[in-house]
């Protein structure tokens, strides 16, 4: 490697090699050897993450582009999903706003003359992004499973369907448990002295953002399953950080609830745990059929 000049920087638990041609992408506490491929232009997004066995994946800058292309080709008709969706929901955005009011015993008040409509253009444009998310995803997988499918992945018709159960899931949670228990919780400190007076736009950010965010925290096995495919995590790498995963959990949900009481983080950092232990079951399990895959048992047939 002696004539390869490289820039070398370390994102843990990554170490990245990078020149002109390429960038090499090595995980620790994998594989003592690094082996790296000159050639012109190859440009590797993702090389030589290595296991144990010196197992080596490789996701061309080609493939990765490709698949950027074809979302962007998708992106109008996801914008026209979501602008349909809006012209049909408007009509009913003040029916929505009462259904979103449930949680809070305070009437909402509107600071300037715009506020009112601006919130229910906001509340419409939310809504109509919360109804396309199934064909949001399902743009973004046809966009990408070539990704997955050379590497592997069969039956990838079910991904967008899992994806969109995942977020319906974490937002019906996030709606009828977190929020009412959080809203409670904060309204609680009102007092003589302190009344609320809590502005129409900003409750609809407030419930909207963890609505969304809660949706996009429960995809988090089938993130961990799709790395798989690529070979960018496996099971013994997640058992061993699992400590690591758990503070992180513990500090997405610090932010993620409404509020910093234990019982809201708990009502979030518990379901996030026992995501990222499916994540890890999946995980094995691919790794299962990997095996299997490149290792078929041999037999004979007596006669």
């Amino acid at each position: 490697m002696s004539d390869i000049h490289l820039l070398t920087f370390s994102i843990s638990p990554f170490h990245f090699f990078v020149n002109k041609d390429f960038i090499f992408c090595v995980l620790f506490e994998s594989s003592d050897e690094i082996s790296i491929s000159k050639g012109p232009l190859l440009c590797y997004i993702i090389s030589g993450i290595h296991y144990g066995e010196g197992i080596r994946m490789e996701i061309k800058r080609g493939e990765l582009f490709e698949s950027l292309g074809n979302l962007r080709k998708s992106f109008f008709y996801i914008i026209g999903a979501v602008i349909l969706f809006g012209i049909i929901l408007f009509p009913f955005t003040k029916e929505l706003l009462r259904h979103l009011h449930r949680s809070l015993q305070e009437d909402l008040v509107a600071y300037g003359i715009p506020e009112a409509f601006l919130s229910l253009i906001k509340l419409t444009l939310f809504a109509s992004l919360f109804l396309s998310i199934p064909i949001i995803f399902f743009y973004l997988w046809k966009a990408f499973s070539p990704l997955f499918r050379k590497r592997g992945l069969e039956s990838s018709f079910f991904v967008p369907l899992v994806a969109m159960f995942l977020f319906y899931s974490g937002a019906a949670f996030c709606y009828f448990v977190t929020l009412p228990f959080g809203i409670q919780f904060l309204m609680s400190y009102q007092s003589a002295t302190i009344k609320p007076m809590i502005s129409v736009a900003k409750y609809i950010s407030f419930c909207v953002v963890f609505i969304f965010a809660f949706g996009l925290v429960f995809q988090l096995p089938l993130i961990l399953a799709l790395l798989s495919y690529i070979r960018v995590v496996n099971a013994s790498f997640l058992t061993r950080n699992r400590r690591y995963a758990i503070l992180i959990m513990a500090i997405l949900s610090a932010v993620l609830t409404p509020t910093p009481d234990v019982f809201n983080m708990a009502l979030m950092g518990g379901p996030l745990y026992v995501l990222f232990e499916i994540g890890i079951l999946l995980v094995k399990i691919i790794e299962g059929k990997r095996t299997a895959s490149d290792h078929p048992s041999s037999g004979f047939v007596e006669k």
